[in-house]
């Protein structure tokens, strides 16, 4: 039966296509991840008075709250241009561990879905970050704003952003594709994610200058460093805020982390195709 099948071009259901294929029919349907990101952010906010008003609320009132908090802790230890530095790193830490959380349970919860209609699996953590990046462009907004009004200058740097954002895009995509299929083949993997998006955001350096405190405990540099959300957050800060310098090396930092980790996920995640839907 095999060989029949074989011969006139049949194939097994769910079967898992060629890498290359894959990636075609991925490409090809990009407008259903779309779709989906559009859809479900308009479902998670279609019952408050606010509606999509809160997609930028949210993190300002968060960002701002930390700016009470750690800016009064701090005190004259605080980093340069401190509110500009503040409001980067919650943003970006926002759309990173969005993409990470959402993503990894992109398969789990929609297993309707999945077992329903054929389709790329890949395309549904894909959705999950392009729902969080949509979530980002209006706090970008809100940022550029914040920026015109404390540091009173636009600089050409400011264009080095979009670079930086299609890294953070490739970065987070691989990372939610890895996320994604960790917790189909390992549930109880969800309960700890709120965990280790805690330990990341305190190891990033949102709210403090990370060289201060490497002075008093230089043993933590290996972590920071090799932390690649630090990296991102640092590199833009370096192209936005008055200060902070994009250093040759976390431009080759963020581009390494960006490739590895898209290559990555992408193969990761392909391989484990026909598993989704039969857990």
């Amino acid at each position: 039966m095999a060989q029949y099948a074989e011969a006139n071009g049949l194939k097994r259901m769910g079967a898992r296509p060629a890498l290359l294929d894959y990636l075609k029919e991925t490409f090809k349907r990009r407008d259903f991840a779309f779709a989906i990101s559009a859809y479900t952010n308009e479902a998670a906010n279609a019952r408050t008075a606010l509606g999509k008003w809160w997609l930028i609320l949210l993190p300002t009132i968060q960002a701002a709250t930390y700016g009470l908090i750690f800016g009064l802790i701090l005190g004259d230890s605080r980093p340069q241009n401190f509110l500009p530095f503040l409001f980067t790193g919650v943003f970006l830490f926002s759309f990173f561990s969005g993409s990470f959380s959402s993503g990894a349970s992109s398969i789990t919860s929609n297993g309707g879905l999945v077992r329903s209609l054929s389709f790329p699996r890949m395309l549904l953590p894909i959705a999950a970050v392009a729902r969080q990046f949509l979530n980002l462009l209006p706090q970008l907004g809100v940022l550029a704003v914040l920026l015109l009004v404390l540091q009173q200058t636009i600089s050409i740097s400011w264009l080095a952003v979009l670079p930086i954002l299609i890294l953070a895009l490739l970065f987070a995509s691989g990372l939610a594709m890895i996320a994604a299929r960790l917790t189909v083949q390992v549930r109880d993997l969800s309960k700890l994610i709120p965990f280790v998006t805690r330990i990341v955001f305190y190891i990033s350096g949102i709210f403090f200058s990370i060289e201060r405190v490497l002075e008093s405990v230089p043993a933590l540099a290996p972590f920071i460093y090799l932390n690649p959300i630090y990296d991102f957050i640092e590199l833009t800060r370096g192209a936005l805020v008055v200060g902070h310098q994009m250093t040759g090396t976390l431009w080759l930092a963020c581009s390494i982390w960006a490739t590895v980790t898209f290559v990555t996920g992408v193969i990761f995640f392909w391989i484990a195709e026909e598993r989704y839907g039969n857990e």
